[in-house]
């Protein structure tokens, strides 16, 4: 056996192929590399380069100003992160805000359309959503923050099978009304008369003022003062009327732009006023900046739930086959810095029942 036929048999035996190459002789060592390195790269061992993700253009579309929005889109944001969808890398999303100018809903929606974006999601009520579906019949719309029902207002054709490109999560904030008053009542007894504010170009809460609260009001045996508020130069005359009247409390319905945008201006009038209110909408805003009481669903869950919608989505689900989804967590929120600062004792056991203390 010649040395060279022995040296070939050492390397085929070895399972390690450096130390194979090693053991050639000196002038064979470069040969078998750029065998090994051409076997290597044949074989398919080395990886081709990357091929750039493709990024998902996503429009959002609100009733309300990037301020007001800031704590919701960030947590859609979040909730996408989450599930692997980082913005500037493989979604690019494209915000639109209305500003509380309903006459903005159409005009933002189409140039969301014309943008050829892959998802809208829908965030502030009936009115842009209404205003998305009737740019486009295609394009998937995910709502979130409606409170109203969405079978109802002709938004679906039902919670469990959507039907058309429309689907998201439903908040019935009407449902919860009675609910509210109820607790305003339990945690502040002197309680007997309740101002409310409502825009009556939002149907749900017009609804919630005309149908749902006069009945638990007469069961819980309070005097309702609705006052209609049509734009931000309401307030000031319902303000002084107020004054003169003197309710023993406030309550918010779910309220649209007008009154999301002026919730600032409502809570600092409640503080002044010594009054104890309840909020339908949470946010820094409402019951964090000074208002008493929230009470509903559980808004961050609700928003980190779209992301849901939108992976399914992005992964070929279409919106018909996507059930609405309703609250599954509520929360009761109650300041009692506000409670000290108007001078109200909360009642115990209402205050067992918090699912978060503003201490």
């Amino acid at each position: 056996m010649t040395k060279t036929y022995r040296t070939a048999r050492r390397i085929a035996r070895s399972d390690n192929p450096k130390l194979a190459i090693q053991k050639q002789p000196r002038g064979r060592k470069l040969v078998g590399i750029i065998a090994l390195v051409f076997t290597l790269t044949i074989g398919g061992a080395v990886a081709p380069a990357q091929q750039p993700k493709k990024v998902h253009p996503i429009g959002y579309l609100s009733n309300l100003s990037p301020s007001s929005e800031s704590a919701r889109s960030e947590g859609v944001r979040l909730a996408l992160r989450e599930r692997g969808y980082i913005e500037g890398q493989n979604i690019a999303t494209e915000y639109r805000y209305a500003e509380g100018k309903r006459d903005r809903f159409s005009e933002l929606a189409a140039e969301l359309v014309r943008l050829k974006v892959d998802i809208i999601v829908v965030a502030g009520g009936v009115g842009p959503t209404r205003a998305a579906m009737n740019a486009t019949k295609t394009i998937p719309i995910v709502m979130v923050g409606q409170g109203s029902d969405p079978v109802e207002e002709g938004l679906v054709e039902s919670l469990a099978r959507p039907g058309g490109n429309v689907t998201g999560i439903t908040n019935l904030n009407r449902e919860l009304g009675g609910k509210r008053l109820e607790l305003l009542k339990e945690a502040v007894g002197k309680v007997t008369s309740v101002a409310v504010f409502y825009d009556p170009a939002t149907p749900n809460s017009e609804r919630e003022v005309k149908e749902v609260l006069p009945v638990a009001a007469r069961a819980l045996k309070l005097t309702l003062q609705p006052w209609a508020v049509r734009g931000a130069d309401d307030f000031d005359r319902v303000f002084a009327a107020l004054r003169k009247q003197r309710p023993d409390g406030l309550y918010l319905p779910p309220g649209g732009p007008v009154i999301n945008l002026n919730q600032k201006r409502i809570v600092d009038f409640a503080l002044k006023s010594r009054l104890p209110s309840m909020y339908a909408n949470r946010g820094k805003e409402a019951v964090e900046a000074g208002g008493l009481m929230y009470y509903g669903a559980d808004l961050s869950e609700n928003y980190r739930r779209v992301a849901y919608f939108v992976d399914r989505i992005l992964k070929g689900a279409k919106p018909s086959d996507l059930p609405v989804e309703q609250p599954m967590r509520f929360e009761f929120v109650i300041n009692l810095q506000t409670a000290k600062q108007i001078g109200v004792t909360i009642n115990t056991d209402v205050l067992a029942r918090a699912t978060k203390i503003i201490r």
